[in-house]
């Protein structure tokens, strides 16, 4: 393979797993490869070079990496591959194991080594041991800094903030991710103006927690002041919020999101639980008294909002009697869209060190159990739409026929929500119709373009 100085082209195929945070650093990675020295592909069969971007969040996160990286390494055996790079909070949180457990990887980059990775892509190139670059986890990308998008034209995520100051006590981000950073307010609005300039109608913003922008400045910027800026943009139509910490929900954000029309009646709060014992193990602020109060207080400013939530079962010390308070908690109702995931035992964070682990069959079982209520509430709430005209944002003919279009309504976040079939009229991809549901599943809505814009 030549060396760094001959200057090859080489063709790099990168694979990201994980939430969206992960995908907008695998773009910004991807931007900081030089064109006249780099061709990104999509197919890992074409590429010399193949970059898994890793997630470590959870132990079901770090085995589908694993699995993706010995899957993609068949590429250095039996295909074009001559590097295979391995980044993110994989090799952030566990460098040494990994370099001894995968021979296959040549080069091992942590979560803030972005603009390094031409330099340490031509250390590996001109050198056949491994390479590793872990540093401290304190990058944060900016409005100047390269990007390549590889969301759909006409929809982006946008990275306000990174790293945590929260503290849960069974999270591991604080060590993958360091504390919280944040974006300042005129980085932010730059990179949504260039966006939107470029064809994107959708934006969505994501951090660890939303809520938190600015809080560890004392510039007087936050979230709201953020939002009131970028509402001012032209051709901007939807601004959704994701990841908003219950306890930083301010009646000034709910009344600015009811009053803004470009911002989505949608918020993504994630809970845990309801149980006050276990919000206090967990090292939750938010008690039940307070987690109602917060349920109540924002469906009186945004009678239409949708709510989306997560919980965790199975963490330790969790009683029969404490899961059903939650299980009881979710059939009420409150919540459009509910995800759960089944307590991680995370080393190196205070609820490892917990007594009363819960065993695996009994995390299954409640997960379940859990997720059929969840089901049911969505599936009324879904019918309870039918008849109802709603903004769709297009995105192209349906995976289940080539006869339909598919897209997502207003109430609808990418990757994670369910999706709109459209069983009559034509739209353009990336275009907003006005549709008239008249059917629904589970998760999914189905009907009629009634107008489009």
């Amino acid at each position: 393979m030549p060396g760094a100085g001959q200057f090859m082209k080489y063709k790099v195929s990168l694979v990201s797993l994980g939430c969206p945070k992960n995908l907008v650093d695998a773009e910004v990675m991807l931007g900081h490869l030089p064109e006249e020295r780099f061709e990104i592909v999509t197919a890992e069969a074409e590429a010399d070079i193949i970059i898994v971007n890793t997630c470590s969040f959870i132990q079901d996160a770090r085995e589908e990496s694993v699995d993706t990286i010995l899957e993609v390494a068949d590429f250095k055996q039996n295909g074009n591959c001559k590097l295979l790079v391995v980044t993110g909070c994989l090799p952030q949180r566990y460098q040494e194991e990994l370099a001894a457990e995968l021979p296959e990887v040549d080069l091992f980059m942590g979560t803030a080594e972005a603009p390094r990775i031409v330099e340490l892509l031509d250390r590996t190139l001109g050198d056949d041991s491994q390479v590793s670059s872990i540093g401290l986890p304190d990058y944060l990308y900016d409005h100047a800094t390269p990007r390549v998008k590889s969301s759909p034209h006409y929809s982006a995520y946008v990275k306000i903030a990174e790293g945590c100051a929260n503290h849960c006590s069974y999270c591991i981000i604080p060590q993958l991710r360091g504390t919280l950073r944040s974006r300042t307010i005129d980085s932010v609005v730059a990179e949504v103006r260039d966006l939107v300039s470029r064809g994107v109608s959708e934006i969505n913003l994501i951090a660890q927690d939303v809520t938190a922008f600015g809080a560890e400045r004392e510039d007087g910027e936050k979230l709201e002041t953020l939002l009131r800026e970028l509402v001012k943009i032209d051709n901007l139509q939807w601004l959704r919020l994701l990841y908003a910490y219950p306890d930083g929900i301010r009646d000034e954000l709910l009344d600015l999101i009811a009053g803004e029309e470009k911002i989505c009646n949608y918020l993504d709060v994630p809970l845990q639980h309801i149980d006050n014992t276990v919000l206090s193990r967990m090292s939750r602020r938010l008690d039940e008294a307070g987690t109602r109060a917060l349920l109540e207080r924002i469906r009186r400013r945004i009678p239409d909002i949708t709510l989306r939530t997560s919980f965790i079962v199975g963490f330790p010390g969790e009683t029969d009697a404490e899961f059903d308070k939650l299980l009881n908690f979710v059939k009420e109702g409150l919540f459009d869209r509910v995800g759960v995931f089944r307590y991680s035992r995370e080393e190196g964070t205070p609820a490892a060190r917990l007594d009363e682990q819960i065993d695996e069959r009994i995390k299954k079982s409640r997960h379940n159990r859990l997720m059929k209520a969840q089901a049911r509430v969505a599936f009324r709430k879904n019918r309870a739409l039918v008849g109802r005209v709603e903004p769709v944002l297009i995105e192209g003919v349906s995976t289940e026929s080539d006869l339909l279009l598919q897209g997502r309504s207003v109430r609808q976040a990418p990757d994670v929500d369910g999706l709109v079939y459209v069983t009559a009229g034509q739209a353009d991809v990336g275009q907003i119709v006005q549709l008239r549901i008249t059917d629904s599943s589970e998760y999914d809505l189905i009907g009629e373009i009634v107008s489009a814009d």
